[in-house]
């Protein structure tokens, strides 16, 4: 990703809030036969320093990936979305593409079964805890039982993140107006409303 300091996340407290709030990602790996790419939902370590993820695969794409052995990229994409020149001013305009997207590399570390177990039920709470009756994984003895029968099927990891580029391309060399005009149609336009990626753009842009 080709990088530009002022656009970069600004602190790591944003990637964190990215990570917890966009936590369906793709991994990839460049593999001793070839790029492999998957997709899997993954939760902040709240407990690491810095910036780490936890997840699991399905033993075949630990496999492919050959995980543990060598770097991987991890990216977490957020709000994205069309900009026309039309929102903009009288000029002649092109349009864009607003986005917030991390990459995070680092060597995925492996983590026991019973490391893995937890993992897997920290990954069914932080989608269960809205709802209004919550499935937790190990609410009842037989869920519990279910679960960690399934859990063979799986690897969990830890990636602490040793390198981490950062997009948060959000309309930054627009003037105010100009913001606030593609705000406005981003939240309540008739074609391209996007009121995530509006949002975004009210973190950088304080109107």
């Amino acid at each position: 990703m080709r990088q530009n300091p002022a656009l970069d996340a600004p602190g790591d407290d944003e990637i964190r809030r990215l990570i917890r709030e966009n936590p369906w990602v793709t991994l990839v790996s460049n593999t001793s036969r070839g790029l492999v790419a998957s997709h899997y939902p993954m939760v902040l370590d709240e407990t690491a320093d810095g910036i780490a993820v936890l997840s699991h695969v399905g033993r075949p794409d630990e496999r492919l990936h050959e995980l543990g052995q060598h770097e991987v990229l991890v990216i977490v994409q957020g709000p994205h979305g069309y900009i026309s020149p039309g929102w903009y001013d009288a000029d002649p305009a092109v349009p864009t593409w607003n986005f917030v997207v991390a990459h995070l590399h680092g060597v995925p570390e492996l983590l026991s079964n019973a490391e893995n177990l937890d993992v897997l039920a920290t990954l069914v709470d932080h989608f269960e805890d809205r709802m209004p009756e919550p499935r937790r994984m190990n609410g009842t003895l037989e869920n519990a039982e279910y679960a960690a029968r399934i859990s063979a099927g799986t690897v969990g990891f830890r990636l602490r993140a040793t390198r981490i580029e950062s997009k948060f391309k959000l309309s930054q060399n627009r003037p105010p107006e100009t913001v606030e005009r593609i705000i406005r149609e981003l939240t309540d336009g008739e074609n391209y409303a996007n009121p995530e990626l509006a949002a975004e753009m009210r973190r950088v842009h304080p109107l």
